[in-house]
């Protein structure tokens, strides 16, 4: 369910979606209500907001301070199950996003897979189980810049997962990695309706992020009541 904000754009915090692929993060934020802008190297056709092609590292080091909030998930191929198995090679871009980050001054979210969570910072784990979705997909969030997250309750997993890439049968929670099937379910499960195969196996649900994201403002409304 898409929920939108009454507060006009123009008086809306400034949220940047750094590596934002199709969107997820990005929805949820905006469900959160911020104003949000996404940034990949990668066109991204399918994303739903405001988008700026170009290297996120980059963007970050030369506009990041001008928002309000950041968000970054650098791509996890490099700590992923699946591209191990096959050996492939990516980069390790967690230590140059943190680094561009801190330096920005603004309070900020690095989200990754559960291979890379020794190497974020304290993370904070989320579950789609927290929101009712069916399917668990655990994400890690190290938090910055004066922000803490603190995660809803944890339930316990009591619905069997399918393998992954395999037809999900009924009561079973999907995986949704790889060269899945059952894309439209998959749409419903992780309510991402915009999104085709590459962008779901990759995306965090928008209810993570708009968890995060009322978080956010609430951070910012006291930090902002702070400076007055």
């Amino acid at each position: 369910m898409t929920h939108t904000t009454d507060i006009p754009r123009e008086q809306q915090s400034r949220l940047l979606d750094a590596f934002c692929c199709q969107g997820g993060a990005g929805m949820g934020y905006y469900r959160a209500g911020f104003d949000v802008t996404g940034v990949d190297k990668d066109p991204q056709t399918r994303y739903p907001l405001g988008f700026h092609q170009a290297d996120a590292i980059t963007f970050i080091q030369k506009f990041g301070a001008s928002f309000d909030f950041i968000h970054a998930s650098p791509p996890c191929q490099h700590d992923s199950e699946c591209q191990r198995i096959q050996g492939r090679a990516h980069p390790d871009l967690i230590g140059p996003t943190r680094e561009a980050l801190n330096a920005t001054g603004r309070p900020w979210v690095m989200e990754n897979v559960r291979g890379a969570a020794h190497k974020l910072h304290q993370p904070v784990m989320l579950c789609g189980a927290m929101f009712g979705l069916q399917t668990y997909r655990h994400r890690y969030f190290e938090t910055g810049g004066g922000f803490t997250l603190t995660p809803p309750p944890h339930p316990a997993h009591t619905a069997p997962q399918a393998k992954m890439g395999r037809p999900i049968p009924d009561g079973w929670y999907g995986q949704f990695v790889g060269n899945f099937s059952g894309v439209p379910h998959a749409r419903r499960v992780m309510d991402v309706p915009w999104m085709n195969r590459d962008g779901i196996r990759e995306c965090i649900p928008p209810a993570y992020a708009e968890h995060i994201g009322r978080q956010g403002l609430a951070h910012l409304a006291t930090a902002g009541a702070v400076a007055a």
